[in-house]
């Protein structure tokens, strides 16, 4: 395993976080935690000839997920999302993380390592979760808030996944240079398991302690 000190004394482990650190997809779970069951359902019958073109086609996949997210969030109370956010990262906690993944990022913190969080999840609810696991940024996808305190339906800025990964944890990181260790788990983090000096695949491989 390198010596992440021959390299920079800073040292930073970016963690994934769907399927990552938690067990599952968080956002359709979070999506009917908002709305309920139906309005999710009749959601996803109204885009489902996106969702299919997204499964044939991974370039796909962020066009339908911010179609998913005006036919599911536009109009909601924002101050309304905050709250089911707190009561849904709880839960996570509780339910849906990896033990072993989790003990990952304690042993990243004990070392006096940098955590971040670099996922396509909502921030939302990783801020609580990052919170508790005591991670210090989240790089996430956020939905955009209008004047009138209500959800516009729209993504304040780009989903985070693929490349995305690279360049919102390149921005963060600034001008000092680094170690990355970089944990992922699917094709969206193809981009952030490359750039970084140590890429660990979740499930596949066993992270080296």
């Amino acid at each position: 395993m390198p010596d992440p000190g021959g390299h920079a004394e800073r040292v930073v482990a970016a963690f994934d976080f769907d399927k990552t650190i938690s067990t599952r997809d968080n956002v359709m779970p979070f999506l009917r935690a908002v709305i309920g069951r139906a309005r999710l359902a009749r959601a996803l019958i109204a885009i489902s000839p996106r969702l299919v073109r997204a499964a044939l086609d991974d370039q796909q996949r962020d066009a339908a997920k911010v179609a998913l997210v005006r036919h599911t969030l536009t109009g909601c109370d924002a101050g309304r999302v905050t709250d089911v956010a707190a009561g849904f990262a709880a839960d996570v906690l509780a339910r849906h993380v990896r033990p072993d993944v989790v003990d990952r990022v304690r042993w990243h913190r004990d070392q006096g390592h940098e955590v971040v969080i670099v996922s396509a999840s909502f921030k939302d609810y990783l801020d609580p979760i990052a919170s508790e696991l005591r991670v210090a940024a989240v790089l996430a996808t956020e939905l955009a808030v209008g004047d009138d305190g209500r959800l516009t339906g729209e993504l304040a800025g780009p989903n985070v996944r693929g490349p995305e990964k690279v360049r919102r944890l390149d921005a963060w990181l600034g001008d000092r240079p680094a170690f990355v260790w970089a944990y992922g788990d699917s094709s969206g983090d193809r981009e952030l398991l490359a750039r970084a000096d140590q890429g660990v695949t979740v499930g596949r491989a066993r992270p080296a302690s």
